[in-house]
């Protein structure tokens, strides 16, 4: 687990444990029914996941679906939703999860506003799901008309 000790200035400082396992993403798309697309897991081409990797032509690959177990799979994308839901997101969100390999499934962070690019993981973690990047923003601009109408029969 995590250790927690206070710095010369009695601060509380965290130093987080090494998961062994693999980082995996995926997508969350709606309002208050959101979805789970398929899960991914990303493999740089390079020792850092950094800048380069990530918006360079062949800095990285996207496995789809991420080489874990369907049970891991499924607890993700369950995850994802939940994560989503208790944050209260809307329209779309990009969720990152540690599968350890003892096959504990860790949320690691929730990007609300994930890269948005046809080359994004987000559109193609959704292009996996059958769901294609012309597709993807229309719904979204769905959820958004939805969402703006939601918000306008709130009594302030």
């Amino acid at each position: 687990m995590a250790s927690t000790d206070l710095d010369p200035a009695g601060l509380a400082t965290r130093i987080e444990e090494l998961l062994d396992g693999v980082e995996v993403e995926c997508g969350v798309l709606g309002n208050r029914d959101p979805v789970a697309s398929a899960v991914g897991e990303i493999v740089a081409h390079a020792e850092w996941y950094d800048y380069a990797a990530k918006y360079d032509e062949d800095g990285m690959e996207l496995v789809v679906p991420a080489r874990i177990s369907g049970a891991a799979r499924e607890r993700v994308r369950e995850l994802a939703v939940e994560s989503f839901v208790a944050t209260e997101c809307d329209g779309m969100a990009r969720i990152d999860f540690f599968v350890t390999t003892g096959g504990e499934v860790v949320v690691n962070e929730i990007n609300t506003i994930p890269g948005f690019t046809a080359t994004s993981v987000y559109a193609k973690l959704f292009e996996a799901s059958g769901i294609p990047y012309a597709e993807l923003l229309d719904r979204l601009v769905e959820l958004a008309l939805e969402r703006r109408d939601r918000r306008a029969r709130l009594k302030y």
